[in-house]
């Protein structure tokens, strides 16, 4: 019945319907041959999404929204410009640090790579080509979802179980994102040089720094109420999901002053569709978990790979190989839905460590956000920018490369990604 579940989905997938009929669809006939009540369709999805902690995911959604609407990227761009604009590669630079500022609020590579586009490829493109332009914008944007709050992280974490917490997810986050960021600046250096492009922006001046830093400052501490409140236990993810979105609210319409009464239908539609889709990936996905778990196709599958190796980091490399697959063909959200009940226990039995497992998984399938066909971040900045997608790919393959290194990394040394949510309780 498992197998009946998976080449459905896959098939119907395959014929470009969206994800969430597919998984509806494919569990429906599973179901209808099996002979089980047709009822237990309703009641699987009204449970899986009746849950206190996915309240969080509409939350940071809203909050994102709400922070890149009251202006912080442009206080960030400024900041990173003082910090980072008069080296060669500058503007690269000023991109990848506002990518990983505008992470900590937000959460998703979507909304960001979004939000740079339009903001940051027409300045980009005056510098380099448009084709790197739209990379490092991509590359930026792609690290919503390893810097924390991530939303990714969220729906990993209610996916596993009570083995994974959202706060240490977010903290197995830090060390590799900032592993990410500084070596993708040091990739816009390398290629600035090679292609001979000239120093921009500013020369460093610390009255200047000091200035946009304090103007900035408003901005930056949010990840630190947000996220020092989820480890400090003041809160839980999902009450701090809501303290972000009165903290956005308040910076808008207090302190930038940019956010408008008339913005907020707008902003609500927004979060609420990509929630939408969310939880409806969610809801369709738990009746295929059900009908995996009747089969026992944890079970099965776990006894063949023990039959195969007992050794963890071939399994770990085995999964690695099948979420760069997966990644380049399935929306990343379904990914989580459909793959961490069946590979997270497994992996447990390995003695894998599930913050480690867990951050392993999510990077992966980030990674996947940049790689065609199926690359969700690629298409967005596409489509704002008007670039072609070939164009593109051709620039974005250096910053893959090394989000693939750190990922190799992390997975033979689990201290880079354990170490910080250990010391922090988790």
């Amino acid at each position: 019945m498992s197998t009946l579940v998976v080449v459905g989905f896959m098939a119907i997938a395959l014929l470009g319907v969206p994800i969430a009929f597919a998984m509806g669809l494919s569990a429906i006939i599973a179901i209808w041959f099996a002979g089980i009540d047709l009822s237990i369709i309703p009641q699987r999805m009204m449970y899986s999404v009746n849950s206190f902690p996915l309240m969080a995911i509409p939350f940071f959604m809203l909050s994102g929204e709400l922070m890149i609407k009251a202006g912080i990227i442009e206080r960030l761009i400024s900041f990173a410009n003082a910090l980072v604009g008069r080296v060669r590669g500058g503007l690269a630079h000023v991109t990848m640090l506002s990518g990983a500022g505008l992470a900590t609020v937000s959460g998703t590579a979507v909304s960001d790579a979004s939000a740079l586009s339009a903001i940051l490829v027409p300045s980009l493109s005056k510098i380099y080509d448009k084709g790197f332009a739209t990379a490092i914008v991509a590359a930026a944007a792609n690290l919503g979802p390893i810097i924390p709050p991530s939303a990714a992280m969220i729906v990993y974490a209610f996916m596993a179980g009570p083995s994974v917490s959202v706060g240490g997810m977010f903290m197995a986050g830090v060390v590799p994102g900032v592993l990410i960021t500084i070596g993708f600046m040091g990739l816009c250096s390398w290629i600035a040089t090679r292609r001979g492009w000239t120093t921009t922006g500013e020369a460093f001046k610390w009255g200047r720094l000091f200035s946009e830093l304090k103007r900035s400052a408003i901005v930056l501490f949010m990840p630190l109420l947000i996220i020092g409140g989820i480890i400090g236990g003041a809160f839980t993810a999902t009450e701090g999901s809501a303290v972000s979105v009165i903290y956005a609210l308040i910076l808008g319409f207090g302190i930038t002053r940019t956010l408008k009464l008339s913005d907020l239908p707008g902003i609500i539609l927004r979060a609420a569709i990509t929630t939408a889709v969310v939880c409806a990936l969610i809801a369709f996905a738990s009746v295929i978990t059900y009908l995996m778990t009747v089969d026992l196709m944890p079970q099965k599958l776990s006894a063949l790979l023990f039959s195969i190796t007992k050794d963890p980091i071939i399994y770990l490399l085995l999964v690695t190989v099948l979420l760069f697959i997966v990644g380049m063909f399935l929306e990343s959200n379904s990914a989580y839905i459909m793959l961490v009940p069946l590979l997270h226990p497994i992996a447990i039995q390995y003695g894998i460590d599930p913050l480690h497992f867990g951050f392993l998984f999510v990077l992966n399938l980030v990674i996947g956000m940049l790689t065609p066909p199926v690359g969700v971040v690629l298409f967005v900045v596409c489509g704002v920018t008007g670039v072609r997608m070939r164009e593109l790919v051709t620039n974005i393959w250096p910053f893959v490369a090394w989000m693939y290194a750190v990922l190799l990394l992390c997975l033979f040394f689990p201290a880079i990604v354990t170490t910080l949510p250990r010391a922090m309780g988790y």
